[in-house]
């Protein structure tokens, strides 16, 4: 059994059908408390109905470069593993930093060379990637109201300085994602430079023609030109 035979074997669709079912049961009960809740405190029905009107108008755009994320991320793990870390926890720039790592430390200079190589790589892959997205979440349990309590006190005692500090926490994020992918090659540098120019002229038109709108297609706008670039840089510098 090879590396894409099991990540297209009807097992694990199995598996993350019944993985996806569990957590739309949860959301649905969760929701459903919360409703019946809202109704406890004195929330009007019509107030309920907007919110929940809001939320789903603004979850379906940004729910497009998720999309967009599959699509690309299901060419190298397949469908099943990618819909299910997408769908549930996890992101693109994750999802592929941690499968790519996974594949080199077995001796193999990416993930587009083990295609046909044991099953066992793929299922090297998917420990390495739900171990390492773990870490986080337990966290969290633990450590997440601490430190948004934090947070928003430092935010509230120190003002800007506050914003600056929350912010530059972020762009370290950023910066140790992009690291790997800019000691990658040529290639990857100019796709990462065309994502950053593509997205600073989306948020110029979006701010001179007055159309916050675009803001909420800029990540899957960018997705999609970056990907295409990337087809270009390829094909004159590889």
């Amino acid at each position: 059994m090879t590396f894409w035979d099991v990540a297209d074997s009807r097992l694990l669709f199995g598996l993350v059908a019944i993985g996806l079912l569990f957590v739309m049961g949860l959301a649905g009960l969760l929701a459903l408390k919360a409703y019946k809740h809202s109704a406890d405190i004195g929330i009007e029905k019509e107030t309920v109905k907007k919110v929940v009107t809001s939320a789903i108008t603004t979850s379906i755009v940004p729910s497009f470069s998720i999309v967009i994320g599959l699509m690309s991320l299901a060419t190298v793990l397949g469908t099943a593993w990618s819909w299910f870390r997408l769908s549930v926890v996890g992101a693109v720039s994750y999802e592929l930093m941690a499968a790519d790592m996974a594949a080199q430390s077995m001796g193999f200079a990416n993930l587009g060379i083990v295609r046909d190589q044991p099953g066992n790589i793929m299922i090297a892959v998917m420990l390495v990637m739900s171990v390492g997205i773990c870490a986080g979440i337990i966290i969290n349990i633990f450590a997440s109201k601490k430190i948004t309590t934090t947070m928003a006190d430092y935010s509230q005692k120190k003002g800007g300085w506050g914003a600056l500090f929350s912010n530059c926490f972020m762009m370290t994020m950023i910066v140790v994602l992009l690291f790997v992918q800019i000691v990658s090659g040529i290639v990857s540098c100019l796709t990462i430079a065309t994502s950053l120019f593509v997205a600073i002229v989306l948020g110029f038109i979006a701010k001179k023609a007055n159309a916050p709108w675009l803001g909420e297609f800029s990540l899957a706008l960018t997705l999609i030109l970056s990907m295409a670039s990337s087809v270009l840089w390829t094909g004159l510098f590889s």
